[in-house]
């Protein structure tokens, strides 16, 4: 007869212990999806800001993205293609940064309190993140789902009537601080959890001088942008749903707007 005592189990902090890989990898593709979408919005942010070149330079940018200059012709759809895939990768990043989130007003006032004891300046930064993703949530599948629908409405006149004539500046004003903060400090943090710094303390001192440069560059430059909008807006209103014609591009193409 075998006395011995039975094998003890396995503490769940034992190293010994399986754990499932999908925490880690989930954690990977939110990482890389915000990522992608940090990097998309100062890109985009590029390219609705050369209205301050000029409205022929706004207009060439939203032509080349409908491949006017490839095919000949404008195809919108093309568009259309981006804002989908743009719209797909949001909601998935949202619904990976949900996991993380406190779940419930208890959850929420033990956290602030926390926070507030430690006076943890990142700390401060992931709430600045929530609060600003908490807005996106509401705002940004405005915006897209218009672009999606009336890719064909961008264009100097089109997205200045759209700003002013259609009331979508006072969104996009608050669309534009949340994404930028949001975004800024995202790719921030993306850096100190995935970059290996030899002194990290340094290192996030620079990142920090790095991340609030870039914030106030792309939000002077996003408002100066939508001030250049909301003027040519107010210049056209009595025209309002009128194409925009280059005056350098011969035979440039003017798309009846839908109904």
């Amino acid at each position: 007869m075998n006395n011995a005592p039975p094998a003890p189990r396995p503490s769940p902090f034992s190293p010994f212990r399986r754990t499932s890989p999908w925490p880690a990898r989930l954690d990977l593709l939110q990482s890389g999806s915000g990522l992608f979408l940090g990097l998309f919005m100062w890109a985009h942010m590029g390219f609705v800001s050369t209205i301050l070149i000029s409205p022929d330079a706004f207009w060439t940018v939203a032509r080349f993205f409908e491949g006017y200059f490839i095919f000949g012709r404008p195809y919108p759809g093309l568009v259309s293609l981006v804002v989908a895939l743009v719209f797909a990768v949001l909601v998935l990043h949202a619904f990976l940064a949900l996991r993380k989130f406190p779940g419930d007003w208890t959850q929420y006032t033990v956290f602030w309190r926390h926070a507030g004891r430690l006076g943890h300046g990142d700390t401060r930064l992931w709430l600045l993140q929530v609060a600003t993703g908490f807005a996106m949530f509401f705002l940004a599948p405005v915006h897209l789902y218009q672009m999606l629908v009336h890719p064909e409405l961008i264009g100097p006149w089109e997205s200045a009537d759209r700003v002013w004539s259609g009331g979508f500046w006072p969104l996009y004003l608050v669309l534009l601080l949340a994404v930028e903060l949001h975004g800024g400090v995202g790719l921030y943090r993306l850096a100190v959890k995935w970059i290996g710094f030899r002194d990290p303390a340094s290192a996030r001192r620079r990142l920090l001088f790095l991340k609030w440069g870039m914030t106030v560059f792309f939000l002077v430059l996003g408002l100066f942008s939508l001030a250049a909008y909301v003027k040519l807006g107010m210049d056209h209103a009595d025209q309002a749903g009128e194409r925009y014609r280059p005056v350098g591009v011969w035979n440039a193409p003017v798309q009846e707007t839908r109904t």
